[in-house]
């Protein structure tokens, strides 16, 4: 009704989010199966795929938006019934900030990278209305036919550097890139703040979905017998467990006098 490039661009990047909404269904209903005799890690990882293909599809249509408004811009065309698109993109802003909220509030709980990328999605969605809106309103009370194209082309540059983001974040995970530096420093106070723990070492981590997998070495007394390692071994992840509950740990222990080096030593983190 109004020929806006705007609200096509609009109308793309909400069917590509319902799409990408339907894809993360599926993810995160598979990623919650429980480990299985052929996948004894999980399926967590499956989140990271298909945040990768949406990325993937989302990129391709961002490209096909911005060619579009390159055609607009070489053939303007003027805006109709404005009045008509400003209603509809109040409405959708209002819509869509009551979905980003509620997804904020369970990414919190679930560390969901699907939900995460699909919250993108949707933040992307409320600025992008937002820009619409201010453009139907500027074209309509000032007849400017380029401003309709370039904020549909500046959507297009948005929705594409969103799908580079997501791509980044879900290459990490399936890579098993490195927690940062801030939780490894954590896990590291948490296991050396044991009064039986003289050091550690080989410290591991990895995340596929909302899992985290932590393996670390500890280094105690050589001399204590195997059940008070153990049980030393024990208290130290269930603290790593309560400050990262989506976490599974993996410990092994290590007497620190085969290790060539002396107990103060050993505080260092490698």
């Amino acid at each position: 009704m109004t020929s806006s490039m705007g609200l096509q661009a609009s109308l793309v990047d909400s069917t590509l989010d319902a799409a990408a909404s339907l894809i993360n269904l599926i993810a995160v209903a598979q990623a919650l199966k429980p480990p299985d005799h052929e996948h004894r890690f999980g399926h967590g990882k499956i989140e990271s795929l298909a945040a990768l293909a949406q990325s993937a599809f989302i990129a391709g249509s961002a490209a096909w938006l911005l060619v579009e408004c390159a055609e607009r811009f070489a053939h303007p065309h003027p805006l109709e019934h404005t009045g008509v698109g400003v209603v509809v993109m109040l409405i959708s802003m209002v819509f869509t900030l009551g979905l980003v909220l509620f997804q904020n509030h369970v990414i919190k709980k679930t560390k969901s990278t699907a939900i995460k990328a699909d919250a993108t999605h949707y933040r992307s969605d409320f600025l992008v209305n937002g820009s619409v809106l201010v453009s139907l309103v500027l074209s309509g009370f000032f007849q400017i036919p380029f401003l309709d194209p370039l904020v549909a082309g500046i959507i297009g540059l948005y929705i594409l550097y969103t799908a580079w983001t997501i791509s980044v974040e879900a290459f990490h995970i399936l890579v098993d890139r490195e927690l940062g530096d801030e939780e490894r420093a954590q896990i590291s106070e948490i296991a050396l703040k044991h009064p039986d723990v003289t050091g550690l070492h080989d410290l591991r981590t990895r995340s596929a979905g909302s899992q985290l997998f932590i393996q670390l070495h500890l280094e105690l007394d050589g001399n204590m017998s195997l059940s008070a390692a153990h049980v030393i071994a024990d208290d130290v992840a269930m603290e790593i467990v309560a400050a990262f509950p989506e976490a599974e740990v993996i410990i092994h222990q290590d007497p620190y006098q085969l290790s060539g080096r002396g107990p103060y030593e050993n505080k260092a983190l490698t």
